[in-house]
């Protein structure tokens, strides 16, 4: 286990252990060209909660770096980090959330105007009038693991950022949960049994659990490689950076 706290760019050593469990994952990969050099793969750990919209625009942030980089293969793997574990498992009402994390809405809605000016560059619409309630996202990231059985849990991912940021839909539903998950094509009776059970909640508090162990305490955080890494909703210019650092260790 890595015992060193994660800043801006910190080299992380290699693990012995493997670091995380390899849990929900897949390839972030575009159309391949066969007579263009062999590209380098890269494995990107995602330290994410998606009920955080700094989450969503650094995910976007990310997904636009990696569009620019041909040389790059990743391997995007998805790491549940609960900001909320003591929420009630329904989630709570927004005014209510809004007013014991920043102590009324008004201080909430000058944030959120930043947020909502950052996420129109990266093609989001964040609308936090519709949000109605803050849902636990347990569930949520059960889904997401679930989903990388089918290598389905990139777009699900987006799909869940989407419809509770964009759309306001409550993401702590199962129900609403399983319908999303068969609008990207898979099978929302199945996603509906497998929420019905207990499946995958340690490993969720597990990897949120490895992450605090980690040093990692607001995220996102990505960590490229098991080695390099970086928090925050970067610049993709910064993210560049990193994929560079990793490149050379490689």
């Amino acid at each position: 286990m890595i015992g060193l706290a994660i800043k801006n760019c910190q080299q992380l050593p290699a693990r012995a252990d493997g670091g995380f469990a390899r849990g929900a994952g897949s390839a972030y990969d575009a159309s391949v060209n066969l007579l263009a050099p062999p590209r380098a793969r890269l494995p990107v750990e995602v330290v994410y909660d998606l009920v955080c919209p700094w989450c969503f625009l650094g995910i976007r942030r990310l997904r636009r770096t990696l569009r620019s980089r041909p040389d790059v293969a990743a391997d995007l793997l998805w790491r549940p980090f609960l900001l909320n574990p003591d929420l009630a498992p329904q989630g709570v009402p927004r005014q209510d959330y809004l007013a014991r994390k920043f102590g009324g809405e008004d201080r909430a809605r000058r944030l959120h105007g930043t947020i909502t000016d950052l996420g129109r560059a990266e093609g989001i619409e964040f609308r936090f009038d519709r949000i109605r309630r803050v849902p636990h996202s347990l569930d949520a990231h059960r889904l997401v693991r679930w989903a990388g059985r089918f290598n389905a849990a990139d777009q699900l991912v987006e799909a869940i950022f989407e419809a509770y940021f964009t759309e306001g839909a409550d993401i702590g539903d199962a129900h609403v949960l399983a319908a999303i998950a068969g609008q990207q094509g898979l099978d929302a009776p199945l996603a509906r049994r497998f929420l019905a059970t207990v499946a995958e909640v340690e490993a969720v508090h597990a990897d949120n659990l490895r992450a605090h162990r980690l040093g990692i305490n607001g995220v996102p955080c990505f960590v490229v490689a098991g080695r390099s890494a970086i928090a925050g909703a970067q610049e993709p210019e910064v993210l560049e950076r990193l994929l560079d650092v990793a490149l050379v260790e490689i």
